[in-house]
This record gives structure tokens, C-alpha cells and sequence, in this order.
């Protein structure tokens, strides 16, 4: 493959390297430099108390020990099942000192899914919160699960099974713990399952070497350009830690940079905007739905929420619309990033230090490569500046593959290359648009539609608050274009009058021929939209 230059490293500020450069032994030892340079300063804070980075690396040596204590080896799978809490932290860390990999596990799982998670990773110790305790001990007995640790947050205890126990009665205070030999480059640390939008859950094998890379991709993209840093670094951490994307761009970063983790353990618009206001915080990552719940919200104007220094989303595409009503009320701006779990997540970004193109998700982060690429008879091609492909990336923070699927990996990793599976095209710039999965594209008459520009027309409608397009089979056409969308509180509509709108402002084929208005549209648990959710109720009600 002729592989095109990088437009965009002429825009690089000159305190970003165009490379990476990994200073750490491991990810735990993320945590212990953080520790002995920032001490006793707060690194997690949670309604009201907070534990410094001494304290932080403390408990995590403390677990790590206990799992040790127990048996746990390096290389086990050590499941975590939790909300955003501190304790998320201290297990993860446990995980990462012992050699171990951590498995991330959904709180909103039911039991089926649970099962399949700790059955495909053949995890054989657990934390999880109490409130979900039953519902792993439900699938116990048809999984290898031989030990699990329970989290509670005060009041009385629930009786625990003989041999679970509750954290602080599991803690150990003889902290003997070997030294464990990590190849960072090799050894994995987590586990992030997939959410199955192109068929089933996938465990991407993420090493030691794609985090701590990712992490310091980050940071050094959004601060190092930043000439007058806070002395009271502050970070909100509302994000899922049980997705890659609110782990490594705020947990882990937040660690790597020695600043204070907000924790809120979910996202609730007015919780959110009084801790904006209370702490002023310099930095919020966001998924485009909590904009959505931004937008509507009556008093965004008179929050705090315009102070924030940095405020970026990231997770699914953003439509600009919502772009220009969230900014017009907040007076801040807002960045576009892209990643996936198989990038540890995030690949291209937009940072303070540059312009921001509406539409765009930025440029590649330091040491990513990007391309947008067409398959050929001799192979795969790279197109012209404009022009729709599909999107590859190359880069430290690229998985390893998919944890007992070489024949999967083999389908997206060619050659060092990701194929995403996002068609998306590249300005002069370097600045790239993501305009959808190549999964999603509907065929219409021989035509290419993409639902995410069908959505963007829709989301300029007053009424509407979120949108899914999908094709459904037209005897025809041979697929069609169908909308579900909810409305904003308190606004009406007629889908006939909907359609009408989509007329004005979109080509004959792409133009939806029906719109159902629902209550709720299906997310995933980082507020993806989910279109897949939606065919699979289209196909079952036909």
C-alpha cells in the first residue's frame, strides 16, 4: 500500500513531540511515580472523601497482597464489576502490580452476559459491588469463579456465601508481594469486551504497552501546549471506568498528570452541574448524550460549566447541531475526539492548542498513523483527499488482538494495520470526518446512505432530541431508510410534517420514508446510540 504523508504534524505545537516515549516499567508503576511525586496531594475524591496518592498506592498494594495471599498468579484474570468508585481504582491496580489482567464487566449486565464475560475470559476471581453480588452468584456454578470480593458502601451488610468476603474484612496487612517481571509490550492487562454492534462481544486484548502509551498521548496532546496549568488540578471522572474510554482519558490520566479525580459514580445533569460549580474543575470528558441532557436542560446558561479549561467528547459521533446549541448556551467550546476499545481508545483528537473544524474529530494523536483506504483487484489503495474510505490506524496504542480469537484479529490487524470498519474521509488538513460504520450503510436503489447524515438533517429539527436511522429490506429498493427519534421535553411533532423537514434538506433517496417517535432510544453504557438495537427490534417486529 503507497502510504500518503501526514498533513497534520505541520499544525503540531512545538512542545508536542511527534512520538511517543513510555517512562514507565509497567502500569503500576504509573501509580508509584505518581506516588512519590505527588505524596500526600488528592488523587480520588468521592462525595465528600478523598484519598492521596500514598494512600491510593497504599490500598493497592494492600489488595494486591490479599489476592496474592489467595493464589492469584500472574496472568489470572481478576473480573471488576463496579460503578465509578475509588475502590475501582485500588482493584485495577492490584491487577496490574501482580501481573494479572483485569476484566471489565459491565454493572448493567444481566446474568446471561455476566456469564458469557467470565466464561470467555475464564476469570477466576472477582470484585463486584454488593448490589450486584446475587446476580454473579447466580452464574457461579457454571463459570471457573472461585473467589469474590464484594464492595459496600456503609450500612448493614448483606450475609455473604462461605468463602466471599467483604473488602475490608479480605484486606491483608502482611503486604507480601513478589516482585513480578512484566514485558510491557507483550503481557496484557485488560480485558475491554466489545459492545457487540458488529456481531458478538469480542475481549480486546489491551497490553501494558497500549494503555501507557494511549495515557501519555493523551496528556501530552491536551496539556503540554497548556501555558498556564491550575495549581489546583481538578478532573471529573463521570465517565464509566468499566469502558476504556473513561478509564484511560480520566482515570489513568488523571493519575499519569497528579491531579484530583472527581468521582461521580453516574451521570446526572443537575448532580453534575453543582459539582462544576463546587469545585471548578479544569477539565470534563463527555459522550454525546450527556450533551444532549446538557441541551436540555433549563438553566445551562447560568452553570459554571463555561469555566471548564478543556471539554472534549469522544465515544460516538456528535452531531453539529448539537455542537452549536450546547456552545450558544454554554460559551465553551467543545472538542470532537475518535477511538475504539481496540485503540485503548483514543486515536485522533482535536486539543486546546488548535482550531476546531465543526464536523471534524481532530487530527491523529502523537505516534498514530491514519489513512482512509479502498480495497482494489491489487489490494488496498489509499483515496483522495476528500473522498470517502475506509478508516486504518497504526500506533503503540493498537490492541494486541482478541483475547482467544486469532482468526477476528486477523480479520481487522493487516500488516500492522486496524481496520477500523468506519468509513470516514480526510481534508488537506489532516483533519479527519467520520461519517459511519461501514456495517451501517444503507444501500437504496443502488445509492450509498449513510445514517449519520440523515441524523445531523434530523437533529436540526427544534423537536427532536435524538435519532437512529437504519435500513430496513424494501422489495423495491432493496433497503430503505426508516428514523426513530425522541423528542425534546415538552415538544410535539408529526412524523409526516418530520419527513417534510428531511425533504428540504436531503436527496430523494436519503430521505427517511417513515419516522417513528419513541420515548427512549437504546444506548449502550457510555450513551452510545445503538442502531443495531433498533434492526434487531425492526426485524423482529416484520
Amino acid at each position: 500500500m503507497v502510504y500518503q504523508k501526514k498533513p497534520w504534524l505541520k499544525f503540531y505545537d512545538p512542545r508536542i513531540s511527534e512520538h511517543v516515549s513510555i517512562e514507565y516499567d509497567s502500569l503500576f508503576d504509573l501509580l508509584r511515580q505518581a506516588a512519590n511525586i505527588h505524596g500526600d496531594h488528592p488523587a480520588l475524591t468521592f462525595y465528600g472523601k478523598s484519598w492521596s496518592y500514598h494512600e491510593t498506592k497504599m490500598l493497592s498494594d494492600m489488595l494486591a497482597a490479599s489476592l496474592y495471599r489467595v493464589g492469584f498468579q500472574k496472568g489470572d484474570r481478576l473480573a471488576i464489576m463496579l460503578p465509578n468508585c475509588p475502590q475501582y481504582i485500588f482493584s485495577l491496580f492490584a491487577a496490574f502490580r501482580l501481573g494479572g489482567i483485569a476484566v471489565q464487566v459491565n454493572p448493567m449486565y444481566v446474568e446471561r452476559e455476566i456469564e458469557y464475560v467470565l466464561n470467555d475470559s475464564e476469570a477466576e476471581y472477582m470484585v463486584v459491588f454488593e448490589a450486584f453480588y446475587h446476580r454473579v452468584k447466580q452464574v457461579q456454578p457454571k463459570t471457573s469463579l472461585k473467589r469474590i470480593i464484594v464492595i459496600g458502601f456503609g450500612g448493614d451488610k448483606r450475609p455473604l456465601s462461605a468463602g466471599d468476603l467483604y473488602l475490608e474484612d479480605f484486606l491483608t496487612y502482611d503486604n507480601v508481594i513478589p516482585e513480578i517481571s512484566i514485558n510491557i509490550a507483550e503481557d496484557v492487562a485488560l480485558l475491554q469486551y466489545t459492545g457487540g454492534t458488529t456481531g458478538i462481544s469480542k475481549g480486546v486484548m489491551l497490553t501494558h504497552y497500549n494503555l501507557l502509551a494511549n495515557i501519555i498521548q493523551v496528556c501530552d496532546f491536551t496539556y503540554n501546549a497548556v501555558d498556564e496549568k491550575p495549581e489546583n488540578f481538578k478532573i471529573i471522572s463521570v465517565l464509566p471506568m468499566f469502558h476504556v474510554y473513561g478509564l484511560s482519558c480520566n482515570a489513568l490520566s488523571a493519575i499519569r498528570i497528579g491531579c484530583n479525580q472527581l468521582i461521580l459514580p453516574r451521570f446526572e445533569v443537575n448532580e453534575l452541574l453543582e459539582l462544576i460549580k463546587r469545585e471548578k474543575p479544569f477539565q470534563l470528558t463527555v459522550v454525546p448524550t450527556m450533551i444532549f441532557a446538557l441541551n436540555s436542560h433549563q438553566q445551562l446558561e447560568e452553570s459554571n460549566i463555561g469555566d471548564i479549561f478543556f471539554l472534549s467528547s469522544g465515544g460516538a459521533p456528535l452531531p453539529v447541531e448539537q455542537v452549536k446549541v450546547f456552545e450558544r448556551r454554554s460559551g465553551i467550546r467543545l472538542s470532537d475526539g475518535y477511538g475504539l476499545s481496540e485503540t485503548a481508545p483514543s486515536a485522533i483528537s482535536t486539543p486546546p492548542f488548535l482550531p476546531r473544524k465543526l464536523g471534524s474529530v481532530g487530527i491523529p494523536l502523537p505516534g498514530t498513523e491514519a489513512r482512509i483506504v479502498k480495497e482494489t483487484s491489487d489490494g488496498f489503495e489509499d483515496v483522495p483527499v476528500g473522498e470517502a474510505g475506509e478508516l486504518i490506524l497504526r500506533g503503540p496504542q493498537v490492541m494486541k488482538g482478541y483475547w482467544k480469537r486469532p482468526g477476528d484479529t486477523e480479520m481487522v490487524l493487516k500488516d500492522g494495520w486496524l481496520f477500523t470498519g468506519d468509513i470516514a474521509k480526510m481534508d488537506e488538513d489532516g483533519y479527519f470526518y467520520i461519517l459511519d460504520r461501514k456495517k451501517d450503510m444503507i444501500v437504496a436503489s443502488g445509492y450509498n446512505v449513510y445514517p449519520r447524515e440523515v441524523e445531523e438533517v434530523l437533529y436540526q429539527h427544534p423537536a427532536i432530541e435524538e435519532a437512529i436511522v437504519i435500513g430496513v429490506p424494501d422489495s423495491y429498493r432493496g433497503e430503505t431508510v426508516k428514523a426513530f427519534v425522541k423528542l425534546r421535553p415538552g415538544m410535539t411533532a408529526d412524523p409526516d410534517k418530520l419527513i417534510e423537514f428531511a425533504k428540504i434538506n436531503l436527496a430523494p433517496y436519503k430521505v427517511p420514508k417513515e419516522i417513528e417517535i419513541l420515548d427512549e432510544l437504546p444506548k449502550s453504557s457510555v450513551g452510545k446510540l445503538l442502531r443495531r438495537m433498533m434492526r434487531k427490534e425492526e426485524e423482529r417486529v416484520h
